[in-house]
């Protein structure tokens, strides 16, 4: 995935910040991983390598910063760490984004796909309550870690 970044740096100014190099690194280096869900860390270990001045601390703000801007979006898999993927430019793919989280070797699976949109609508129609998002994380065992599980179930 790429950044566009004359939409990113009119993004910035048009909030009264400034596009700075190591904005740019940071959101490309989300975006280079797009089926990874990185830890601030690893965040730091990428930008690092083009840009070895850069602290961990400026990291740390500019992925808060990204992540207000919805650059990027927050996950957590109950894991103990907090991790980042890129955020999606229409609010709509953002919703449809969801995660198959392995019990055993703990491999995320990303999916696109809204099993909700029924639900969604039942809940409006019956408290008037307007769902806008939601997250799915569904925990199991991936192909490698269930194989024999998998195969018992198809039976």
């Amino acid at each position: 995935m790429t950044v566009d970044r004359e939409d990113f740096g009119r993004l910035l100014r048009d909030r009264g910040l400034k596009v700075t190099r190591q904005r740019m690194q940071v959101l490309e280096a989300v975006a280079s991983r797009p089926e990874e869900h990185l830890t601030a860390e690893e965040i730091y270990e990428i930008v690092k390598l083009g840009c070895p001045e850069i602290g961990l601390a400026t990291v740390y703000r500019t992925i808060q910063l990204l992540n207000e801007l919805h650059l990027i979006d927050r996950i957590n898999f109950d894991d103990g760490f907090v991790r980042y993927e890129m955020g999606s430019v229409q609010d709509h793919e953002k919703h449809h984004h969801h995660h198959l989280i392995c019990m055993k070797c703990g491999k995320v699976i990303s999916f696109r796909d809204d099993l909700l949109e029924e639900l969604e609508a039942r809940i409006t129609a019956d408290t008037g309550f307007l769902v806008v998002d939601h997250e799915v994380k569904l925990y199991g065992y991936c192909i490698e870690c269930g194989g024999d599980l998998i195969e018992e179930k198809r039976e």
